[in-house]
């Protein structure tokens, strides 16, 4: 990509594709091998990032009931459980799996209908093409 980019959140489908939200290219659309890439590789980093707060909420699992907390503590507990979880993590601390059992991946809420490709900005589709050029060069492989 050569220069800096800003940091994107990601999404799947139903979110409109903003140059600060990646989004999958339609399955529906006749895929490049390209863009069939940068989809799997979205879908990957989607799971990861899906793995680490599961294993957050396992951890530490005062999480799974915030709302035993006030409103002016909920950022501070979050913040300090995120910030023992990278110490434990970055110290190999043992993760029990069986904290895993009752930690579901949370649902969250999301637009009920899938954005108009009208609303999706032209900045936001280069965002992606510079990504998805990225993962297709040597420096996206891995």
């Amino acid at each position: 990509m050569g220069k800096a980019q800003k940091y994107v959140l990601l999404g799947d489908a139903t979110y409109p594709l903003q140059d600060w939200i990646l989004k999958p290219y339609q399955e529906d659309e006749n895929l490049t091998q390209r863009q069939l890439q940068f989809n799997y590789r979205l879908k990957r980093a989607h799971s990861v990032i899906e793995n680490a707060f599961l294993r957050l909420k396992a951890r530490w699992q005062i999480l799974l009931k915030c709302d035993d907390c006030s409103l002016e503590l909920l950022p501070t507990l979050v913040l300090a459980c995120c910030i023992l979880h990278n110490v434990c993590e970055a110290h190999d601390n043992p993760f029990n799996e069986e904290w895993l059992e009752g930690t579901e991946p949370t649902e969250l809420p999301k637009p009920c209908q899938p954005a108009p490709a009208a609303m999706e900005d032209n900045q936001a589709e280069q965002m992606r093409e510079l990504m998805c050029q990225y993962f297709e060069s040597c420096c996206g492989e891995g």
